[in-house]
C-alpha cells in the first residue's frame, strides 16, 4: 500500500509538473483554474508611494477574485531582476524561479529576449483583454524601443516625456520649447534645472531626448550602433552635457537620485522646472499633496520620447498560470481606468476606449485628468526610442566622462 501510495504520488506531482509547464493562455479557464493558489513575485519598480499602493490594490483584486497571492517585489532598478534570471539560468534553475513577472521595458527587453530569459513567444496576444488593446495607433505596443515584442511581453501603460514648472514662480512665456533652449534657459537660471543621474531611467531617458534632439541624422538611433561610430555620433550629445552641466544645480556636483527626489526639489522651490514619462504626473501629485496646486505642464513642439510600459515573465518562473492571470488583469478596463486617475496614479492607458462596453467607457469618460495635465493634441509629436543599444553606450560614456555619485 506504501508504494502505491507513493507512486500515485509522484505521478500526481509528475501531471502537476507537466501542466504547469504546458500552461497555454489560449485555454484560459485551465489557465486561471492553475493560477488559484499561487504566490506570483511581481518584481517591481518601488521608488513611488501611489504605485506601490496600486500595485497594493491589485494584489487585493487579485487575492479575491482568483485565488492569486501577489508580493511586489520593490527594485530601485529593473536590471537588477535581469541580473537575477541570468544566474539562475547560469546555474541551471530552468523552473521554479525566484521572479514570477517584471515591469520591463526598453533595453531590459532587449537583453532578457537575446539571451533567451523569456516566456513565449505569443503569450500577450492570447490574454482575453487583448482585444482592447489599442495596437492600431499606438505602435510602441508590439515594438519596444524598435524590439519586436513578439507576444512576450504584455503592455499596461503609456508614457510620453512631458516638463513641469511651476506658474507661481515661472513664466510661461519664458519656457524653452527645444533642448536648446533649454540650455539657454539654464544660463540664465543657474542652478535651476537638472536631471536624474543615469542608470535612473528618468535621467538616461532626458539624454535620449537630447541625442534625438541634437544627432545630425536621426534615423541612425533606430539601428543598433556600432562601438566605431558611437563616439562621433554621440558628441552632440556629450559637448551639450558638457555647456549644461556648469549651469545645472549644485553644478552637477551631484544629482537627483530619482524622479521622485527631482518633483521633491520642485516643491521645495530649489528647481523652477522638472520632467517625468507621464503626461499626468504633475496633477498626481498635486492630487496627492506631493506638489503646489500651481504646477503646469509644457512640452516641446517639435516632439519628446514616447513609449509603452510592459509587463514580461521569466521562462523559468514558478507561477506562470498567476503571472498570465496577473497580465490579464492589468488590461482590464477596471485597472487601466484606475490606473490612469490622477488621484489614483495618472498612467495613460494602452486601451482603445472606444471599443470598450458603454458601462466601461464610462470609467474612463468619468475620469478628471487633472488641472496640470495637458490633453492629447497639446501633447506635440511624438519622438520614437532609440535601439536599445544606444542606451547602454550612452550610460557607459556618461559614467566614464562625469562618473558622479550621489
Amino acid at each position: 500500500m506504501k508504494l502505491l501510495f507513493t507512486a500515485l504520488a509522484a505521478l500526481t506531482l509528475s501531471v502537476t509538473m507537466a501542466s504547469a509547464a504546458e500552461i497555454d493562455p489560449a485555454e484560459w479557464d485551465a489557465v486561471v483554474e492553475n493560477a488559484r493558489g499561487e504566490t506570483v513575485y511581481w518584481n517591481a519598480w518601488g521608488g513611488s508611494e501611489n504605485i506601490n499602493a496600486y500595485i497594493g490594490w491589485v494584489g487585493e483584486e487579485l487575492r479575491e477574485n482568483y485565488g492569486v497571492k501577489l508580493v511586489h517585489v520593490k527594485l530601485d532598478d529593473t536590471a537588477n531582476a535581469v541580473a537575477a534570471v541570468v544566474t539562475e539560468k547560469a546555474a541551471g534553475k530552468d523552473e521554479n524561479g525566484a521572479i514570477d513577472l517584471i515591469w520591463i521595458n526598453g533595453e531590459n527587453f532587449a537583453s532578457m529576449k537575446r539571451q533567451g530569459l523569456l516566456y513565449g513567444p505569443g503569450w500577450a496576444g492570447k490574454l482575453p483583454n487583448w482585444q482592447f488593446v489599442d495596437v492600431d495607433t499606438k505602435p510602441t505596443i508590439t515594438t519596444d524601443f524598435t524590439i519586436p515584442t513578439d507576444g512576450m511581453e504584455s503592455p499596461w501603460g503609456m508614457a510620453k516625456l512631458v516638463f513641469f514648472y511651476d506658474s507661481a514662480r515661472t513664466d510661461m512665456a519664458d519656457l524653452p520649447d527645444s533642448a536648446d533652449e533649454l540650455l539657454a534657459w539654464t544660463k540664465e537660471n543657474p542652478g535651476r534645472f537638472s536631471y536624474p543621474q543615469p542608470p535612473d531611467f528618468i535621467g538616461s531617458t532626458f539624454l535620449k531626448q537630447v541625442l534625438s534632439e541634437k544627432i545630425a541624422d536621426p534615423a541612425k538611433l533606430l539601428q543598433p550602433v556600432k562601438a566605431e561610430e558611437f563616439a562621433e555620433l554621440a558628441q552632440p550629445l556629450f559637448s551639450y552635457l558638457d555647456e549644461l552641466h556648469p549651469h545645472l544645480w549644485r553644478s552637477a556636483k551631484a544629482f537627483p537620485k530619482d524622479y521622485p527626489s527631482m518633483s521633491q526639489l520642485l516643491a521645495d522651490g530649489e528647481l523652477d522646472i522638472t520632467f517625468a514619462f507621464n503626461p499626468a504626473e504633475a496633477s498626481s501629485a498635486i492630487a496627492n499633496d506631493l506638489l503646489p496646486d500651481t504646477v503646469r505642464s509644457f512640452t516641446f513642439s517639435g516632439g519628446t520620447l514616447s513609449n509603452t510600459h510592459f509587463v514580461a515573465i521569466p521562462y523559468n518562473a514558478a507561477a506562470k498560470a498567476g503571472a498570465l492571470v496577473t497580465a490579464n488583469f492589468l488590461l482590464s478596463p477596471e485597472a487601466q481606468a484606475r490606473k490612469q486617475d490622477p488621484n489614483i496614479w495618472g498612467d495613460p492607458t494602452v486601451l482603445a476606449v472606444d471599443r470598450l462596453s458603454g458601462e466601461d467607457r464610462a470609467r474612463f469618460e468619468a475620469l478628471d485628468l487633472g488641472i496640470a495635465t495637458l490633453k492629447p493634441g497639446e501633447l506635440g509629436p511624438t519622438l520614437p526610442e532609440p535601439h536599445p543599444s544606444w542606451m547602454a553606450m550612452i550610460e557607459e560614456e556618461w559614467a566614464a566622462r562625469y562618473g558622479v555619485a550621489n
